[in-house]
């Protein structure tokens, strides 16, 4: 009989770094991922990396392009990779400006690779499929490595955002007044408490786990980026190492608006497909059951539209992008306004 080893080794991650995260300096490289296809049998993902030390201290890991549709990010992320020296800090900073590689290179949410959202399959298998394990890597290897992580997101083509840090409700209230601190350090326009309705299998949850101090953004969308929403992410990031003691500068701080988002009550699902007509703008302030969006029918004229409300009073944060909406697409996001003073 055959027996099996049920203590069995842990499979190897295939994805190896170019350059070395204990030698100060700055290295730039790359995290390659073994990828056999038709084009190439003997072929590798390669994902830019840029490992910066000086020192002992800190060590912040940032990243961007987690979906590939998102580029205030991985725009600040490369200025970062080419402007900031080792003089300039004390301890350590990652920099994965294209964490999802493939999915970047095709302009797209998912990995054309797998069909993989790698914001929704942490934490990922080492012996899984490409953006499984990208996700693998990332939460064995260069999250654990981390004290601090800034994860960069936009709307991408399907959402539009007011341009917002964002830090999550957890049950270790620590770490939660950490991640806080360091989102307000961000200094975005806005600056968002959430508790995630559908964590499972996200980034920020892999890190979280870890006890690190995270911080995300949404800071704008329709899959481009503007000159105001590339600052915001340039400042910030700076803002975020200074905050962490890593970057010896002052930070650049401007008003901020404290919001919340306490629950799914937030959200606005469209049930019916159709053409958007908006009736509020981001920004702007609503009241609970104020109408705040129309759907029309596009199949036949003559017929009324369908209305949605804001299911709570706040500001619209977050709407629909495209001029069409389907049945099950969030149409609009709605947070509260809060006192940023502790209670």
């Amino acid at each position: 009989m055959i027996q099996v080893n049920a203590t069995a080794a842990r499979p190897t991650n295939p994805i190896a770094c170019t350059v070395p995260f204990d030698e100060d300096g700055k290295h730039h490289g790359f995290l390659r991922l073994p990828y056999s296809r038709n084009d190439s049998a003997w072929g590798s993902v390669m994902i830019p990396i840029t490992v910066i030390r000086n020192g002992e201290g800190s060590t912040a890991l940032l990243t961007g392009a987690c979906h590939g549709d998102e580029y205030e990010g991985p725009v600040a992320l490369q200025a970062l990779t080419s402007e900031l020296e080792p003089k300039d800090i004390e301890g350590r900073v990652i920099i994965v400006p294209f964490m999802n590689m493939p999915a970047f290179r095709s302009a797209t949410r998912v990995s054309p690779l797998d069909g993989a959202n790698l914001n929704r399959i942490f934490p990922g298998r080492p012996d899984g499929s490409p953006s499984e394990k990208i996700a693998d890597y990332f939460d064995t290897v260069l999250a654990p490595m981390a004290d601090y992580v800034l994860d960069f997101h936009s709307g991408g083509k399907t959402l539009d955002f007011v341009p917002f840090a964002a830090a999550h409700r957890l049950e270790a209230k620590l770490q939660e007044a950490s991640c806080i601190a360091a989102m307000q350090a961000f200094n975005a326009p806005y600056s968002l408490v959430l508790l995630e309705i559908d964590n499972v299998g996200m980034f920020d949850t892999a890190v979280e786990n870890h006890g690190k101090v995270f911080v995300s953004t949404e800071l704008g969308g329709g899959g481009t980026a503007t000159a105001r929403s590339v600052g915001i992410a340039r400042k910030g990031v700076r803002n975020f190492l200074i905050h962490a003691g890593i970057l010896k500068a002052e930070p650049v701080v401007e008003p901020t608006e404290s919001l919340d988002m306490p629950d799914a009550e937030c959200f606005v699902f469209s049930e019916d497909d159709g053409l958007i007509e908006p009736i509020v703008d981001l920004g702007e302030e609503v009241e609970e059951g104020a109408p705040i969006a129309r759907v029309w029918p596009v199949g036949r004229s003559g017929v009324p539209a369908a209305t949605y409300h804001a299911r709570r009073s706040g500001i619209l944060v977050g709407r629909h992008f495209p001029g069409l909406v389907k049945s099950g697409d969030c149409l609009a996001v709605v947070a509260e306004k809060v006192d940023p003073r502790p209670q």
